[in-house]
């Protein structure tokens, strides 16, 4: 089964509109979290994220090995939020990036139930000032570009209006 790519920038609304997107399926329904909470604004953005979602959601941290998160989705309908949050913890833990994309390709291949996927469209703004921060926004941008290519619809979100830039609604 394909998947479905909800980009958009900060606090555009792309996690409510994957939300929206993965509860047109019966429940119930994996949310696969990728955020480490490491300070107190962190803890409080993933607190909100969590107060949203009711019973019917499970929720599977995975913060490095989101192939292992799919496959412990099953058979439930899978939101990942997000691929940036997963992509950060791969770069600053030194991990192989085309091998950690990779096996999140054949993962997503090997589901048969729907999946949605949020990233951040990191590539809108300035050129980053430092080499970090450039690799990350290259490797995120590649990351989105593969990703969209295999995705059966993608959604740009912007101030919480969705826009699809390929399939269905």
């Amino acid at each position: 089964m394909s998947f479905i790519l909800v980009l958009g920038g900060a606090r555009s609304g792309k996690s409510r509109h994957a939300e929206a997107l993965t509860a047109r399926h019966p429940a119930p329904w994996a949310y696969l979290a990728t955020a480490e909470a490491w300070d107190d604004e962190m803890r409080a953005r993933i607190a909100e994220h969590r107060a949203r979602r009711d019973a019917r959601w499970e929720t599977l941290d995975a913060p490095l090995d989101l192939p292992a998160a799919l496959a412990a989705a099953g058979p439930r309908p899978a939101l990942v939020d997000c691929l940036t949050l997963w992509l950060t913890n791969l770069m600053l833990g030194g991990h192989d990036i085309p091998a950690a994309t990779a096996a999140l390709q054949a993962a997503l291949d090997a589901r048969a139930a729907p999946t949605v996927l949020v990233a951040n469209e990191v590539g809108l703004g300035i050129v980053p000032e430092n080499a970090l921060a450039r690799r990350f926004r290259d490797a995120a941008g590649r990351l989105n570009q593969d990703l969209a290519a295999r995705a059966a619809s993608v959604h740009f979100i912007a101030a919480g209006l969705p826009l699809v830039l390929k399939g269905e609604p």
